[in-house]
């Protein structure tokens, strides 16, 4: 291990990275070597992104769509002042529950929409046992930023028209994790109530990519890579580090609701997610890390350590919901 004068920069030779014995044998698959990625296009190459999208979307709606086959779980499509949303309602639950979920999917920006929303819209209702509100947001490259911001600004404020602020709670995860923090930041400023919580599950909260984690976790997360050519296309021109685009970056000592934030020590993004717990700390807004040891970026679901995870996440809702 050497350093390279005053560049700052360490030097780390080659090593193997055993998989802990300890972890599960569920866990354990999680963090097996995976297929090579398809390569990004070039940023401009809006035929080349859409092509992209649908070759990910494919592979990962096969492996998504056999998994939440038995999932007992009810969806409605529902049209929400032009926004698309999936109404997800966990089996023995009635949809007006004393509390609900607005769940904004991840997939990087631009992966995930309609027939996979819906089925990640299963998964959380089932994993927290809420009724899920999923936006459906445009994406790029047809819908670059702000888009996908605006629509989710659009269901919060419809969802405020039926449910007391009080009574709702906000999730994401990695991008739709960004969009979750960006939308309180954003509702905000435009002076609407909060919600009662959020969840962010390692948040995308940092385009800008700046985090240590991006270069000692890049190769041990076997599920994540740098996502800058997808954040520049994202971004379509504006600052990748304004705070609607990099809620890292934003002022939460103005108002921010309780929030609850989950990672792993191999999650490339587990930067992002201690430096927003550290900045919500700093503000003085009510905030709790849980962090999975050997955790990818995707964690561990339907594994005990995930499950872990998500009785943390329950007692969380219960908490700020005011139900013991």
């Amino acid at each position: 291990m050497t350093r390279n004068g005053n560049s700052g920069r360490l030097h780390v030779p080659s090593r193997e990275i055993p998989i802990p014995h300890f972890l599960s044998d569920a866990a354990s698959i999680y963090l097996n070597p995976q297929a090579a990625p398809v390569a990004y296009p070039e940023v401009e190459d809006k035929a080349g992104w859409r092509d992209y999208v649908s070759k990910v979307d494919q592979a990962v709606l096969a492996l998504l769509g056999q998994m939440m086959r038995q999932v007992p779980v009810d969806t409605t499509p529902l049209e929400i002042d032009g926004v698309r949303v999936f109404n997800a309602v966990p089996e023995g639950i009635g949809s007006d529950s004393h509390g609900i979920v607005l769940e904004i999917h991840g997939g990087a920006l631009i992966l995930c929409g309609g027939e996979m929303c819906r089925i990640m819209a299963m998964g959380t209702a089932a994993r927290l046992q809420r009724p899920v509100w999923s936006v459906d947001y445009r994406m790029p490259p047809n819908h670059p930023y702000p888009a996908a911001l605006d629509d989710c600004m659009a269901v919060y404020r419809a969802l405020l028209r039926d449910r007391a602020p009080a009574n709702i709670i906000i999730s994401g995860g990695s991008a739709g994790g960004n969009l979750a923090a960006a939308l309180v930041l954003r509702a905000r400023d435009e002076g609407l109530p909060l919600p009662a919580g959020l969840i962010l599950a390692t948040p995308e909260a940092d385009l800008t990519e700046s985090g240590d984690s991006f270069h000692t976790n890049l190769g041990v997360d076997p599920a994540l890579r740098s996502l800058m050519p997808v954040n520049l296309l994202y971004a379509n021109g504006h600052d990748l580090s304004h705070p609607y685009l990099s809620p890292l970056f934003g002022d939460f000592t103005k108002g921010y609701p309780p929030t609850i934030l989950t990672t792993g020590t191999r999650d490339l993004y587990l930067s992002n997610t201690v430096r927003m717990h550290r900045a919500l700390r700093a503000a003085g807004v009510p905030a709790a890390l849980h962090v999975t040891e050997a955790g990818p970026h995707t964690g561990f679901p339907g594994a005990p350590e995930g499950n872990a995870i998500d009785m943390e996440l329950r007692l969380f809702i219960q908490t700020v919901l005011g139900e013991g």
